[in-house]
């Protein structure tokens, strides 16, 4: 899981002292570590028990109880159960765009490239990371205001991602969007399907042995139609 050092509501600024200058003692740095241990330790914790059994039926006292502290603890590092979930929603969904960009950049801006992003969200973040999904798709929806600020917040940054990559490929084609629309319209289809495709094999189906070639059939099948319209060299 990526880390972004948020300590009891704030960004840990690495190893300057209190005053903001000169390094930290080796003590110091001991508890900075001690404390990003008890963080990420937490997160894994309700992350686990938030995706087996649900964000409802989870309690804080059940997340102190696996993560070997007092349910006070907890509450120095996280206002509250909501706080844990947005905190979840930022890292997963950093470390899906993280997936994503960089299977696309290692093959360039190039259609290859977008069919690799979308094979590696399948592979990569799905296969390896199903409690990961479970949070992302499923214990994240409807779970009130803040939470769906940061949800949409994620979702807005990733269809970003997306059609940034799209316009990108689009460029290298040679190709023209019909309208100023088009690019974000596919995007926000590619990415529908994508989830559509996990939430339905994942939990509905308990078919997540056979998620790679089913995900390679959703990305086929994605890339050869607009394979189709590159080729034609005609306007969406």
């Amino acid at each position: 899981m990526v880390s972004n050092n948020k300590v009891n509501g704030r960004k840990d600024n690495g190893k300057k002292n209190a005053n903001g200058g000169g390094d930290l003692s080796r003590s110091a740095l001991r508890r900075q570590r001690e404390r990003e241990y008890r963080y990420q330790s937490i997160l894994k914790s309700a992350e686990t028990l938030f995706a087996k059994e649900g964000y409802h039926k989870t309690s804080m006292e059940k997340i102190a109880d696996m993560s070997e502290m007092s349910v006070g603890a907890l509450y120095f590092y996280f206002k509250n159960k909501e706080d844990l979930l947005i905190q979840l929603i930022e890292e997963i969904g950093y470390m899906v765009r993280s997936t994503l960009g960089s299977a696309f950049k290692r093959y360039g801006s190039t259609l290859e490239g977008f069919k690799r992003a979308g094979y590696a969200f399948f592979e990569e973040f799905c296969m390896n990371h199903p409690e990961k999904v479970a949070i992302l798709l499923r214990e994240s929806v409807g779970n009130g205001p803040e939470v769906e600020k940061h949800r949409k917040d994620m979702s807005d940054k990733l269809t970003h991602d997306v059609k940034a990559a799209l316009i990108r490929v689009s460029e290298n084609q040679k190709f023209r969007f019909k309208s100023k629309f088009s690019a974000e319209v596919i995007t926000v289809s590619i990415l529908g399907i994508y989830e559509r495709v996990a939430y339905h094999y994942m939990f509905w189906q308990d078919m997540s042995e056979d998620l790679k070639p089913i995900g390679r059939d959703a990305v086929d099948f994605i890339v050869g139609g607009i394979e189709n319209l590159f080729t034609e060299n005609a306007c969406i």
